[in-house]
């Protein structure tokens, strides 16, 4: 599996707009429609990568946890399904059922809105504020397949309490690793 890490978009970043359609309900969502009143996370994951797997339940958690405190939860898969295609959308929509999200997964055929963000690998999270502006990217936590550090989602649960209680998040954030995109 290749490591690639990501890359980084500039802190203060506004959120690219887009309106990709939900795997789980087969309808369109905009990012107005699924943006948290507290902040959104914004993740691009996929079905088949490692790295996405061991972190699944984590994010399913953190969904769930967060959800009912203002921060929105949406996740992309901007993968080839033409030579990946166990990342089709009729999968997606099973996966999400098997992991339990509790929030959109959506489906970026064009890889139109991976650009945009400037996605590199899955996974890759974000993390903006009320008013879209990016204030964390980078990685879930230390945990990796194999490397032995328990999955806690430290790194992004971090940021996300910062950001509710209005404090500073600090600009010392790691890249996430993860297979690279599956580009066209």
């Amino acid at each position: 599996m290749a490591r690639t890490p990501s890359n980084m978009l500039a802190l203060g970043t506004e959120a690219p707009d887009f309106e990709l359609m939900d795997t789980v309900t087969d309808t369109p969502i905009s990012l107005s429609d699924a943006k948290g009143k507290n902040g959104t996370v914004i993740m691009f994951i996929c079905n088949h990568c490692p790295f996405v797997v061991h972190v699944n339940p984590k994010i399913a958690s953190l969904g769930k946890e967060y959800q009912s405190k203002g921060i929105g939860f949406i996740a992309i898969s901007s993968n080839d399904v033409v030579n990946y295609p166990q990342d089709a959308p009729h999968l997606m929509k099973e996966k999400a059922a098997e992991e339990g999200y509790t929030f959109p997964y959506l489906y970026d055929e064009t890889q139109e809105v991976a650009k945009a963000y400037d996605a590199a690998c899955t996974p890759d999270f974000y993390l903006f504020d009320s008013d879209l502006k990016l204030v964390y990217r980078g990685q879930l936590d230390d945990s990796r397949p194999g490397n032995g550090i328990p999955l806690t989602g430290t790194d992004l649960q971090n940021a996300i309490d910062a950001l509710l209680k209005g404090e500073k998040i600090s600009a010392a954030q790691k890249p996430s690793i993860g297979c690279n995109i599956k580009w066209l």
